[in-house]
């Protein structure tokens, strides 16, 4: 049940963050009531703060929150039980939902971006994003299947193998959540190239081979972009073998360029796969891997702040001191 007035961290425009008292939420035809009790925030969540995100994929004002569990309300069949809920919304009807692939809807709409997300006491969502977990999955675990399907669609798309070696360029969430969920392919080697070194601990526990600030091995089957900076994309092409993959899971700031020799890409024949959000399919596949136990990403989280103290837990995904992983705010 939710404690205290209910409250929205919203955005209402570019640098203007309040936390705000709540209008009473109600489930239309369709829509499933939830309270949410725990809210990832993350490097996207600073570009809507700062408004230097694409405007394309943004509707102000609106609550905060796409990383997100709570549990279902009122007088819906699965009142009382942990949930996860898929953001992104397709329209079900376009050619591209039709193929599966939702994150490609002709109509962009996603809860957290076009529509007010979960960092509120109340959200209501429709019934049929609403995925129920078992009851050995905690909130730890459940908040991280946002990030965990936009990784899982990405490592099932650019078809690893066993035996791989892996290069992870990056050290925050998403670049950890890769070396996580990479172990179910069953690689050779992971490595990693970071950025701070107070993060090789958690990069071990994640299940890397190496970590490094300054150097990688060369000529790996798999190299994954995961700083979200145009100098690691820049790098990651130097890292592939003749003939890998490159795969770019983070997301530089809107409108920046790579340089790329072309010629190089063609001669070692290399495959670059951009990869956006993820699917219904990639979701349902994480919510599998969580009740059956075969994910815990939970081991992540390094911080975690009521929800009214948002500011700390923005200021500490800015650049905290020590190890950070996955931060948190708890919103009852």
């Amino acid at each position: 049940m939710t404690v205290g007035p209910p409250r929205a961290l919203r955005v209402l425009g570019p640098g203007k963050v309040r936390l705000e008292p709540q209008a009473p939420v109600a489930a239309a035809a369709g829509q499933v009531l939830v309270e949410p009790d725990l809210v990832g925030v993350c490097g996207t969540d600073l570009e809507i703060i700062d408004g230097t995100i694409d405007p394309a994929y943004i509707r102000y004002p609106l609550a905060l929150g796409h990383e997100w569990t709570g549990t279902v309300t009122g007088e819906h069949p699965l009142a009382g039980r942990r949930v996860v809920v898929e953001g992104v919304i397709g329209c079900g009807h376009c050619v591209r939902c039709a193929a599966g692939q939702t994150n490609l809807c002709d109509t962009y709409d996603e809860i957290g971006f076009t529509r007010d997300g979960a960092a509120a006491s109340q959200i209501a969502v429709p019934e049929t994003l609403v995925h129920p977990l078992a009851d050995s999955v905690a909130a730890q675990d459940a908040v991280l299947t946002e990030p965990a399907a936009v990784v899982y669609r990405a490592l099932a798309r650019a078809r690893v193998g066993p035996g791989c070696r892996a290069l992870v360029i990056g050290d925050g969430t998403i670049a950890l959540l890769v070396v996580l969920l990479l172990k179910l392919w069953s690689p050779a080697e992971i490595a990693v190239l970071g950025r701070r070194a107070e993060q090789a601990d958690l990069a071990a526990a994640a299940g890397a081979d190496s970590f490094s600030l300054t150097d990688a091995a060369s000529g790996c089957d798999l190299v994954v972009e995961a700083a979200g900076a145009t100098a690691a994309v820049e790098t990651a092409l130097t890292k592939v073998r003749r003939g890998g993959t490159v795969l770019l899971v983070g997301l530089p700031p809107h409108g920046q360029t790579v340089a790329m020799a072309a010629d190089d890409t063609v001669n070692n024949d290399l495959t670059i796969l951009g990869s956006f959000s993820y699917t219904s399919a990639a979701w349902r596949a994480v919510v599998t891997l969580l009740n059956s136990g075969q994910l815990r990403p939970g081991t992540l989280i390094t911080h975690r702040y009521p929800l009214a103290e948002w500011e700390q837990a923005i200021a500490a995904l800015r650049g905290a001191a020590g190890p950070r992983g996955k931060v948190l705010l708890e919103i009852r």
